[in-house]
């Protein structure tokens, strides 16, 4: 048996708080629809790509008779697809209670390792016993998780088989915006092909890169930010003790800077950068990096030889001029790949790359250190995109920060740096209040929609920076969140990741404290997530979300 720890103990017993539509109990609870959604942009192409479950209803939960006649046992399948977020075991709770609540005989199928447990048949029933051991805690243990992307008829019909034969009434898809994408086009197959079987997403992912009007956070965010924010509290208590080293600190979000930015919020890190504004100044590497160096520069003037440097996973997708030669090495090495495979050493590869590459490119290239130059060159992903997260930002703008001030005769001050890279220590964490209780309504909601008999639906609660007794539960249709991107030279309908909004609130609130901040020790030390206390202690939202929703 698994031993807990005296905190898991205790967090088990937690009774998630629910939003005021859904305390009377679930089966208290009237669905009322408003007006046909549409998505914002690509309305014709959208339209015409999902004529089963375009332009479906909004809808809204509220207190009152369900209206739904005799209740009959619901079977039901949830997948976790993608990448860890904390309180994904949550919407499993609020799933499973809210099933058996609405008849004691409903079942919950957990498909093991994600969307492929699906296609190929791989489940458990999830029971009381083992809901009741993952409750508030943290990871996607209880089944696993995957990223085997459903898109071809072939993976559909083998779903079908598999839906057919245990009788699903709906599939709950806890996931991110691909994942999501995939949930849309799984949901039209299945209602072209005249099944009933409903599919219903949940919004999942740290980046916090899927949200908009109706989803204001994903869930996973809030906790992964805070454990973030502790741990570079903790660095910047550090630096100011030792008073001898810079640290350059990497954290997640490839497509999106969110994390980063409300890290640098809760910290008050001396030098936040954000990919977004990266991309829209046109800044070079080196204008980057003679920026940080000015920064150094200036605290050194005053005696302080260190600070903190945050950096989003994905900057270097962001700088333009790497972003070219991202592209370009993408294409040389399909393009070459025989011939790539069969050089044995560093230096060969590199060479050989520099010589393909244009002459501009090939400067870019060759001004990066060579452990950088190397990782350019990795194997890429399934997408054939380059694997950022093996990129060590950190390790270059370091190097290259030391390599300008060693060049700076006006620098007078010493430079010794630390790098760190903050990722997989959020992903799996203990939910937060927030999130435990966000993600508990989630499945809740999830589940109103299941019974409702919808489909191509997410999730939402809305409301969520006023505090529980505010948030307003209902569902979106999936497709609303759509717009058309190009992808592998074919446009296909996606969910549109949201970026940092440079004229957001979020960002204004760091730009007006950046010129202090780089300056002075300004640092906040937010601490680890308390979990019992005063409410505005352990119920606190996230700078991002007070700020943009007040």
């Amino acid at each position: 048996m698994q031993s807990v720890s005296t905190l898991e103990k205790h967090r088990k017993q937690y009774q998630p708080k629910v939003p005021p539509s859904l305390r009377q109990g679930i089966n208290q609870v009237k669905l009322i629809e408003g007006a046909p959604a549409e998505a914002a942009k690509d309305r014709d192409l959208i339209r015409k790509s999902f004529p089963q479950t375009y332009g479906m209803p909004l809808l809204t939960f509220q207190s009152g008779s369900a209206g739904t006649g005799e209740s009959k046992p619901l079977r039901v399948g949830v997948v976790l697809s993608g990448g860890q977020a904390p309180g994904g075991h949550n919407v499993i709770a609020g799933l499973f209670d809210s099933i058996r609540t609405m008849h004691g005989q409903s079942q919950l199928i957990g498909f093991l390792g994600g969307p492929g447990g699906l296609e190929k048949g791989k489940y458990l029933e999830i029971t009381s016993d083992i809901m009741d051991a993952y409750r508030n805690t943290g990871g996607f243990d209880i089944i696993g998780s995957g990223r085997t992307k459903l898109e071809t008829p072939e993976q559909f019909d083998r779903c079908i088989e598999v839906i057919q034969k245990l009788d699903l009434n709906a599939i709950v898809i806890i996931g991110g915006d691909d994942s999501n994408t995939n949930a849309a086009i799984l949901a039209e197959y299945l209602k072209a092909k005249g099944l009933k079987t409903g599919v219903i997403g949940v919004p999942k992912t740290i980046d916090g890169d899927l949200k908009n009007t109706y989803i204001p956070v994903s869930f996973g965010f809030d906790t992964a930010v805070k454990t973030y924010s502790e741990l570079i509290g903790n660095i910047a208590r550090d630096a100011g003790s030792a008073k001898k080293y810079w640290h350059f600190i990497k954290l997640m979000g490839r497509s999106a800077s969110h994390i980063a930015l409300e890290a640098g919020l809760q910290t008050r890190a001396n030098i936040t950068l954000v990919s977004e504004e990266v991309e829209k100044k046109n800044l070079s590497l080196e204008q980057i990096v003679t920026d940080i160096a000015r920064v150094i520069s200036a605290r050194a003037d005053s005696g302080k030889n260190y600070g903190v440097v945050l950096i989003p996973e994905g900057l270097i997708e962001f700088i333009p001029s790497v972003k070219r030669l991202i592209s370009r090495l993408n294409d040389l090495l399909a393009k070459h790949e025989a011939e790539f495979a069969k050089l044995d050493s560093t230096e060969a590869k590199i060479a050989a790359m520099a010589g393909w590459l244009d002459a501009d490119l090939a400067s870019t290239f060759k001004s990066l250190p060579q452990g950088i130059q190397l990782q350019l060159l990795l194997d890429r992903d399934p997408h054939g995109n380059v694997q950022v997260s093996l990129i060590e930002t950190d390790a270059l703008l370091a190097e290259l920060v030391g390599r300008k001030l060693k060049s700076t005769p006006s620098f007078k001050g010493k430079f010794s740096s630390q790098r760190h890279f903050f990722g997989y220590e959020g992903r799996a964490a203990a939910p937060s209040n927030f999130d435990a209780d966000y993600c508990y309504s989630l499945g809740c909601v999830a589940a109103l929609l299941v019974r409702s008999g919808r489909t191509g639906y997410m999730a939402s609660i809305r409301g969520v920076s006023k505090g529980v007794d505010q948030w307003t539960a209902g569902g979106i249709p999936i497709t609303m969140m759509f717009n058309m991107e190009t992808r592998h030279g074919h446009l296909k309908p996606v969910i549109q990741k949201a970026l940092v909004e440079l004229e957001g609130p979020a960002m204004k609130a760091l730009e007006a404290g950046r010129k202090e901040w780089e300056v002075e020790d300004a640092f906040i030390y937010p601490g680890p997530i308390q979990y019992f206390g005063p409410s505005d202690v352990c119920d606190a939202i996230t700078k991002t979300l007070e700020l943009e929703q007040g």
